[in-house]
């Protein structure tokens, strides 16, 4: 996780996403670029994950925030509201209609 804050990560906002097996490289590339990398500018942290399947890839982001507000901030004033990247809609199965937003409840990491 990087650590541009001095702030202690108390909530996780949780995204995901599917795309066909054959698209999950090149959207991986572009979901780094123009989601992940921007998203670790403001956040605490962010991690990205990616299980491939046999038809389709699912990729998950999770950010780490000190707080709503300051997720507010950087998501606006609803934080479980989508924002899809550009190009979503030509990469993903189907558009995610929500994230999740989870209280960090133990925060140790091994």
């Amino acid at each position: 996780m990087n650590a541009p804050h001095s702030g202690k990560a108390r909530i996780a906002r949780i995204w995901r996403g599917r795309t066909a097996r054959s698209k999950a490289d090149e959207y991986a590339a572009y979901l780094l670029r123009e989601g992940v990398t921007p998203l670790q500018e403001k956040a605490l942290g962010a991690q990205m994950f990616r299980e491939d399947r046999d038809t389709e890839s699912e990729f998950v982001t999770i950010s780490y925030w000190e707080s709503v507000e300051a997720m507010s901030r950087f998501a606006g004033p609803d934080p479980r509201r989508i924002h899809h990247l550009p190009r979503d809609a030509e990469y993903l199965v189907e558009l995610p209609d929500a994230v999740q937003v989870l209280d960090i409840v133990v925060n140790e990491p091994g």
